[in-house]
């Protein structure tokens, strides 16, 4: 082996080596987590550094959708102002209609007052943890070494603040793209796509125009969605702090996704992607759901769940899926807990939960039926199986558009799905071969780097406690105000220097000009 081989080689070793040993001593680490699936991958990070000899403590609401205690890790439960009831029925809006009626541009505002609906109950929970003078108490002597939240909420960040505990963010993204601009990562609109603009990074002028003004219309909703975030963190702050400003001073961000499903962008020195942070571990099926995708034999099986917060429909619509999978030849794994009709064929088998990760690493797996999620995308890269797609709320649809573009993935309205168009795309997506084809090389892209997105997602959360924090990442841009960070000073300091450098050139050349013209002038008058 060439020396210019072996030494990169044996640095990665150490790389790799390093990330394998244990912190020479556990430290203390708060989690205040987001409810949902936010969650899910989450708590997968907070077992493995329980594991690791950390000592976790998850602040969890009494009421909660999936948040719940562990053997793994300690967890503080806290009252919250609302009933389970009253927590669902905020969740139940965001999905409302979405099986019965197109989307329509009237539905942008709805579904934005939805949203500020269902986070409100939310900022209600943290003002009632925040008010817990006695939990406020304990948790201020804790003496914990780092706060682990996801900044869909604001309540980890304003503890963060008032504890003076640096920060590690765990996220998919923020809506408008909050997380980006509070931490400064530049983002011209002449390549980079505004959500659900349809566009790629690749626009004709015309889509250029209409990234733009979508852009300027994001902007404005942006504004109404954070108000009672920013009231939040007022409130319990100061009135000079907002929730953007109060984002940037997190000290490394976790993404949740790489560039096999983001569009290429620019990032900042404190971003560090683990996508695919679900798919690391594969554990074996139950015996009698092994023995069912196991007899599907060459035909193999579908896997059928619509993510973790939805698992039924209306019995009509419930019926053409039935009616289609009657006439395919493979086998359907599908989570559904909602009224069947009763001539349920043989190849659909019904789950309550399925183990969607560990069924899609099945080799007779054919294809993925799935809403869009990110944690479904990134078990169906992982597995390289092709997707059939049907985006319900949320950033599921610009997630969908993302895995079409690349040729992973069918796209269907679950609203106006018919029997004979969901065979159609079953038919493409497991017969067409480039779809497979096309998830293969993604996979192989996905999976080909050097160390696994959760032992990544570890090292920088325990950087972060033996080093207090990482400001040396920190760009000087957040010291900037908008006419620095443009140069707009230096710039006008330029073009008055050149316009008085032209004004100059111009007095010397009419000066000159005169003193030639005068001194011909009485030559004319006398000759």
């Amino acid at each position: 082996m060439s020396r210019g081989v072996w030494f990169p080689a044996l640095g990665l070793l150490a790389w790799l080596c390093c990330l394998s040993l244990g912190p020479v001593e556990g430290g203390k680490v708060l989690v205040v987590p987001v409810d949902g699936s936010h969650w899910l991958s989450m708590k997968i990070l907070v077992k493995e550094l329980s594991e690791r000899g950390h000592e976790i403590l998850a602040l969890v609401p009494e009421t909660s959708l999936l948040i719940h205690g562990s053997e793994s890790f300690k967890t503080e439960v806290y009252p919250v102002p609302f009933s389970k009831a009253e927590l669902d029925g905020k969740f139940n809006e965001l999905k409302d209609g979405v099986f019965l009626k197109p989307p329509k541009v009237t539905d942008l505002f709805i579904n934005v007052q939805r949203l500020i609906n269902f986070t409100t109950i939310q900022v209600t929970a943290c003002e009632s943890l925040l008010n817990n003078q006695p939990l406020m108490g304990r948790l201020r002597e804790g003496g914990f070494d780092v706060l682990l939240t996801d900044p869909f909420l604001p309540c980890g960040s304003v503890l963060a603040h008032i504890f003076n505990i640096p920060t590690v963010y765990f996220l998919r993204g923020l809506p408008c793209e909050m997380d980006l601009k509070a931490n400064q990562v530049p983002s011209p609109r002449s390549y980079i796509p505004v959500a659900f603009s349809g566009n790629t990074d690749i626009m004709t002028f015309p889509q250029r125009v209409k990234n733009m003004l979508m852009y300027f219309l994001e902007s404005y909703i942006c504004r109404i969605i954070y108000a009672h975030f920013d009231d939040l963190t007022r409130k319990y702050i100061g009135d000079d702090m907002t929730y953007s400003k109060l984002l940037s001073n997190g000290a490394i961000w976790l993404l949740r996704y790489d560039f096999t499903f983001e569009w290429p962008r620019p990032l900042l020195p404190n971003m560090v992607f683990i996508g695919g942070i679900n798919c690391g571990k594969k554990s074996p099926l139950p015996v009698d759901l092994q023995e069912f995708v196991d007899g599907s034999g060459d035909d193999g099986f579908i896997v059928f769940t619509l993510g973790s917060m939805v698992s039924n429909m209306p019995m009509e619509k419930a019926k053409q899926f039935v009616d289609a999978f009657r006439q395919i030849p493979q086998r359907v794994v599908w989570r559904y807990t909602g009224d069947l009709p009763k001539d349920l064929p043989k190849n659909v088998r019904l789950m309550k939960w399925l183990p969607q990760n560990d069924l899609l690493a099945h080799p007779k797996v054919r294809a993925f039926i799935t809403h869009g999620g990110t944690h479904g995308i990134y078990e169906g890269i992982c597995h390289a199986v092709p997707m059939l797609m049907f985006p319900l709320f949320g950033d599921q649809g610009d997630n969908v558009h993302r895995m079409v573009a690349r040729g992973v993935a069918v796209k269907l309205g679950i609203y106006d799905v018919t029997t004979e168009s969901l065979l159609a795309g079953l038919n493409t997506i497991i017969h067409d071969k480039s779809y497979k084809e096309n998830i293969v090389r993604l996979s192989e892209i996905h999976l080909d780097r050097p160390v696994p997105p959760l032992d990544l997602a570890v090292f920088w959360t325990e950087f972060v406690i033996r080093h207090k924090g990482a400001e040396h990442l920190r760009v000087a841009a957040h010291d900037l105000n908008w006419i620095q960070y443009h140069s707009l000073d230096v710039i006008g300091i330029l073009i008055l220097i050149i316009i008085a450098f032209l004004w100059m050139t111009l007095k010397c050349c009419l000066f000159c000009t005169r003193k030639c013209c005068g001194r011909r002038t009485p030559k004319k008058k006398k000759e």
